[in-house]
Formats: structure tokens, sequence, C-alpha cells
């Protein structure tokens, strides 16, 4: 009893996208989560509020010894409700998990183990290499190629020989010419297919080949670095015919998304669908602002004849406003309501209404010159937008005499994030392909947080007109996409690429 939970989670091989259901419900519970060296910061993002502890190990250099661990485990549960022991592929193979677990028990602290997905699976099935084949290989073996410091691994190469099964070697890097040399004085054929796997499942995955005889000296020469398998099998052969990930569009590419945070997540999944490296970059927060200003226009709105949303965080902004009234959507009952694109539409749909109007290209000046013809004399128009809203907008309704009140109902400032450093480096590397920009604010606020980022070789990927003028006039090079809206961005990227 006083004492807190831990859950022994497994986070997978890196792709943030095969972590469990079950481990993200237990990162979003967690009060603190101790994490290994191969979680990714989109799995740590699972756990905004939890504290981070990081006890990374890395060969030859165990910053944080496994007794150290244990004994943080062992604290933390003593002083927190749920406690995430958070572990690279699966919390039992190789992970030592099993000896946390009897550390936890040995102090009557509950514990709970999820299951991970193993890169010795993960890893060859993104390279297109099926572990076990009907045809080749009725059995799997997954070996550790990892001993103590200075140690060799002890493994009996002729048992597995006579397997005639699938042979997976994790941590092998350091001693692959020990195992490939052991197989072959085993009796194992030189020509027997041989694959090793780098950062499997990622974006910046990468294959080697070759038959037995040669994987070492393959391996050398292609500087193949940790984390990386050792697969040897007949099933090796087929990773030309079954590959599927490194064929994605977008594979090996790098896009820096600089969306706000809460609203970036849609774009990051789609471009790792489409098989790129994702570094996520908010580099601009929206805040509602001027609620008293704006819940006073609210109790005015009869007096409207059009409400105008540029955005889902005005659609935010505007339903703040109406629960600091005491209000709901009736009070919206006597004006119609304009939306910007699909974007501010889908948010207002989430909340139970439909706009009246969009116009068909998604940009403020379509939306101020489509609604012209749609208002009726008299009519007047309330605008609730940015604080600093696109000023084409007020023009062109000044220009045809419309009567309008134009409320600021959120801001938007510069964030640096936390990796700006990392991710400057890449950009100067020549390492990144692509930046993402869905508003003028986003290049603002990146330019910011990376002065001099019109010198490094990137394209700028812009939703809409004034994003793709705000890129140029950063001097980037830049990309428009025919409609405002991600679908399109995507699109315009994927164009671009097939040409190169």
């Amino acid at each position: 009893m006083g004492k807190g939970k831990v859950a022994l989670v497994g986070a997978g091989p890196g792709n943030p996208g095969l972590l469990t259901v079950r481990g993200r419900q237990l990162l979003e519970q967690a009060d603190v989560v101790v994490y290994d060296r191969l979680i990714c910061d989109d799995v740590l993002d699972h756990a905004p509020k939890a504290k981070k502890i990081y006890v990374g190990k890395e060969r030859g250099n165990h910053s944080v010894p496994q007794e150290e661990i244990n004994e943080i485990l062992v604290r933390e549960a003593g002083e927190h409700s749920l406690v995430v022991r958070l572990k690279g592929g699966d919390p039992y193979l190789f992970g030592r998990g099993g000896e946390e677990a009897q550390v936890l028990r040995q102090n009557g602290i509950p514990f709970e183990v999820v299951p991970g997905i193993t890169s010795a699976l993960a890893a060859l099935a993104y390279t297109g290499i099926p572990v076990t084949h009907r045809e080749t290989a009725s059995s799997v073996h997954i070996i550790t190629g990892h001993a103590k410091a200075g140690e060799l691994p002890e493994i009996d190469f002729a048992a597995l020989y006579r397997t005639k099964g699938t042979l997976v070697f994790l941590m092998a890097v350091s001693t692959m010419e020990f195992i490939t040399t052991g197989l072959l004085d085993a009796g194992m054929p030189a020509d027997t297919p041989a694959a090793v796997v780098e950062n499997g499942t990622l974006p910046t995955q990468r294959k080697v080949t070759a038959p037995l005889g040669h994987m070492a000296e393959a391996a050398q020469q292609a500087d193949v670095q940790s984390p990386a398998i050792l697969a040897v099998g007949g099933v090796c052969a087929l990773e030309e015919e079954l590959d599927w990930f490194s064929r994605l569009p977008l594979f090996g590419k790098t896009v820096v998304v600089t969306r706000p945070a809460r609203r970036g997540g849609t774009l990051g999944d789609r471009l790792r669908e489409l098989g790129a490296q994702v570094i996520s970059f908010p580099c601009i927060e929206t805040t509602p602002a001027n609620l008293p200003q704006v819940c006073d226009v609210l109790e005015r709105l009869a007096s409207y004849g059009w409400l105008v949303l540029t955005s889902p965080q005005g659609v935010e902004s505007l339903f703040q406003a109406l629960d600091q009234l005491g209000k709901d959507v009736r009070l919206l009952a006597p004006v119609k309501i304009a939306v910007i694109g699909t974007g501010t539409a889908k948010a207002l749909e989430a909340r139970g209404l439909r706009a009246d109007y969009m116009p068909e290209q998604y940009d403020g000046v379509h939306l101020a010159k489509g609604l012209i013809p749609h208002i009726q004399p008299g009519e007047r128009l309330l605008l609730l937008r940015a604080q600093a809203g696109t000023p084409e907008v007020t023009k062109i309704l000044e220009q045809s005499s419309i009567d309008f009140d134009d409320i600021p109902c959120y801001t938007t400032q510069t964030l640096c994030p936390e990796n700006r450093e990392e991710t400057e480096a890449l950009l100067r590397k020549g390492k990144v392909d692509w930046v993402t920009f869905t508003s003028a604010s986003t290049v603002e606020g990146f330019a910011a947080c990376i002065p001099q980022a019109d010198r490094y070789p990137f394209t700028a990927a812009c939703i809409g007109a004034s994003s793709q003028k705000a890129a140029g006039e950063k001097g980037y090079a830049a990309i428009q996409a025919q409609n405002a809206t991600i679908d399109y961005l995507l699109a315009a990227i994927l164009e671009e690429e097939s040409h190169e």
C-alpha cells in the first residue's frame, strides 16, 4: 500500500506509429516516464505532463547503470501513482525487463508489462524480408550479438545452422565478423543470403545485402552503425521483391513541419505515411485574446447578418467566449456563417454547425470577393480572426462599401522549439529537403528562430499565396499549393519530387 504502479512498456522499433494502443494510453496517464536511448520524441509527446528521466545506454557507455535504473523505478513508484518504464522494442526481449520486473516484485511494487513490436520482426518487414516463408523457412531464431564489455557472446552456431530457420541477430554491429565466421565454420554455405538493416522502420533506414561469406565486409564498407540487426537465411533473397517502405514517394526525404504543436499532427502523420522523416518545429503558438471585447460583440450578434471565421483557432476562440457568457450555439442563430476553407469548416462542424459560405479558393482574398454578392443591402459583417489578420480582406470589403467590424480574437507569438539548434544543424548540412508553411505567421516565426535559413538549401512548401509571398520575401525557394488544404500541399510536394 502507498506504492504506485510501474508499467514496463515496449515502445517498438522506433517508428512512432508502431507504439501499441495500450502503451499510448499508459503514457497519457503517466506521472513519470523512465526512458531509453532509442525512444523518439514523438512517442514521448504522448506523456506531455509526465516527468521525464533519461537512462539511455550506448555500447561501451552505460550512462546510468542497471542497478541505478532499478533504484529509480523503486523510488519514483514510492512517490507517484504511475511510472512508465519505456523501453525500445519489447521489454522482455534482450531489454532486461525481466530483471526490472523481479526488482519491482521484490519491493512489493505492482507492475504491468506491455509487449512491444521488436525490431527483429519489424525492421525486416520494412525491408521486404518475411522472417518465415513456407517455401524457405519454417522457424525464426532471435539471438543477441551483444555480450559484456570485452567479451564475445556465447553462441552455439552449429545448433543454429541445424535449425534451417531464419537467424536474426540483434545488437550485432560490433560482432558481425565473429557471427558470420562462426556460421561459416559451422558449415553454413557462404552463398546463404544475408542482410543488415540499420535504423529499421525509420525514414533513415538503410539495408545492406550480401552473401553470408561477404556480409561482414559489406557492412564495414557501408559503415553500418548501431542500431542495426543482422538476418541470415533464404528469406533474405526476397528483400527486393517484397520491399515496400523504401518505395514510398517521400522515403529518404526530411520535412520540417512548422505548424503550432496542437495542429501539426495531421500534416506530420500524412508525411510519415508517404515515407518522410518529419521534424516537428512548431515555431508559433496561438492563444485566445481580447475575450471581453469578443464577449461584448457576441451579446450584440443579432445586429449582424454574417459571422466570418478565417481559421480553426477563430472557431476555438468563439466557443471560449460563448462559454464565458454561459451561452451555447443558439446565440449564433441570427447570423449566417462564412469560413475561409475546409479546415475552419471542419472545426465548425465538430461543434455541430455548418458554414453557409466557403470560397472555392481557400484564402482571404477569395473569401472576401466571393462573399460580397451574398451580402444583402444593410447587412453588417462580424470578422473574428487573428490580431494581425491579412489586410487584403478588410481592404476588399471597404472598397465595396461593406459595413463590418474586425474583432481580433487570438494572437500569434513566435515560439522557438527546444530542437532549434539540432534543426538548424540539419539545415546547414543540407539534410532538410522541405519546410512546410501553413500561414505567413509560420514563415515569420521560422525566420525569427533561424535567421540564416535563407542560406540553406531547402524548399518551402506553402499552403497559400500569403505564406508563399512571405517565404519569397525571406529569400526562400518556394512552391505553393493549388488550394489551401493539406491534401493540396502534399500534392504540390509530390509533384515537385516527381520532377527530380
